[in-house]
């Protein structure tokens, strides 16, 4: 087994908000801290700027307030990396469609061809997908940035359920937390589980989180501009625990349940009878976090039926069961 070496993207000559460091850090502390009685050597890691100014020249750019970022290598030690790591690109290049550095994307597609592992944490997925290194492959990224790398990138198959997905020679993960599941994911791979785990430990976070368990989804309705649809959906929400069809909907909104079918999938992208079963899960939700109330008792006032079905509903779409969901996000202890 051998740790290799890593090539971490450090976009420096581009305004970075100080979030995008998240997922930075969380690279550089798996790969960057020496673990000598766990692996020895472990990864030789090497942070590669995309700017052109020399390392030693004043005016560094910065991170957000606060933040100077200045790298001692460049894009062309991308090549001959084993592994290739692109965490979150800055917000501009997602948001507004602002072009990532073509040295970047050319720098990108060389690594590969020369054999490297890429990797993406976030919207790094975005710099993947633009070297064309996701085309034909199911690749993710975090959920609230899913649609634009879908709509951008027809040919990714892109799948915003999952903490992170290992295509052999290309991996990518969803943004915060899931990156640093990704992370150990690969040490895993490179250096077995005892040392993955140990690892974990250090870090004093979970051994291992499988990547197709779901990213914690805001499964809530988007904003609609239909003022009579929103009342009728605030007015559904109210009375989740309560049988609901779209005849009651539509009655509701003194329209068919054709008109409602079509007017609510056009103001959400999603149907009556989905809708509804996401609001529940959401309810679901909310009680797990901030109740010690039974998962039958969550179960009848989200109004997802039997608590066998609560949990076939929970696990199918948010990917954990209740109670694993309940442990996750644990209640403050009361003062």
């Amino acid at each position: 087994m051998s740790a290799g070496s890593v090539a971490l993207v450090v976009t420096e000559d581009l305004e970075v908000a100080s979030w995008d460091l998240y997922e930075l850090s969380i690279a550089a502390t798996v790969f960057g801290r020496p673990q000598p009685d766990l692996a020895d050597p472990w990864y030789d890691l090497r942070l590669c700027g995309t700017g052109d100014r020399p390392t030693d020249s004043p005016g560094a750019p910065h991170a957000g307030p606060g933040f100077g970022l200045r790298t001692a290598y460049g894009l062309e030690h991308l090549v001959g990396a084993d592994t290739v790591i692109v965490p979150s690109v800055p917000d501009s290049c997602v948001e507004q469609g602002v072009p990532l550095p073509p040295r970047l994307i050319e720098a990108l597609r060389r690594a590969y061809e020369a054999g490297a592992r890429m990797v993406s944490l976030c919207t790094g997925a975005f710099a993947l997908a633009e070297a064309g290194l996701l085309d034909g492959r199911r690749a993710t990224a975090h959920w609230m940035h899913t649609a634009q790398l879908a709509e951008r990138y027809p040919k990714v198959r892109v799948d915003d359920s999952v903490l992170y997905v290992d295509d052999g020679d290309v991996l990518t993960s969803a943004g915060m937390t899931a990156g640093l599941d990704l992370c150990l994911h690969l040490v895993r791979r490179d250096l077995g589980a005892h040392v993955a785990n140990q690892l974990a430990r250090r870090m004093v976070v979970p051994a291992h989180r499988p990547g197709g368990q779901a990213q914690f989804i805001d499964l809530s309705v988007p904003a609609t501009d239909d003022e009579g649809l929103a009342a009728v959906l605030e007015w559904a929400q109210t009375r989740l625990d309560q049988p609901l069809t779209i005849e009651d909907l539509a009655d509701r909104a003194a329209v068919s349940p054709r008109t409602f079918y079509r007017r609510l999938r056009q103001a959400t992208g999603t149907t009556p009878l989905r809708w509804l079963l996401n609001q529940r899960l959401v309810k679901a939700q909310s009680l797990l976090e901030s109740t010690d109330l039974t998962v039958e008792r969550v179960a009848q006032l989200s109004g997802l039926g039997t608590a066998n079905n609560f949990r076939h509903h929970f696990l199918k779409h948010i990917g954990i069961s209740p109670t694993d969901y309940r442990r996750a996000f644990p209640r403050p202890p009361k003062p």
